[in-house]
């Protein structure tokens, strides 16, 4: 019983501290400079295993 606690505050912990990574990212992230990222890459069709089925 010890054990199944102790791995569920565990895991909560570590949904927590994934999410506030992800926050951080998102902040320090800029739309504008994603668009710029987008618009240079070249336009082609993917590859034949990176299609969606």
């Amino acid at each position: 019983m010890h054990q199944f606690f102790v791995t569920a505050i565990a895991e909560k912990v570590s949904a927590l501290k994934t999410e506030a990574y992800f926050r951080e990212r998102r902040e320090r992230g800029h739309l504008a400079e994603l668009d710029a990222w987008l618009a240079a890459s070249p336009e082609r069709e993917p590859e034949a295993r990176d299609e969606l089925p």
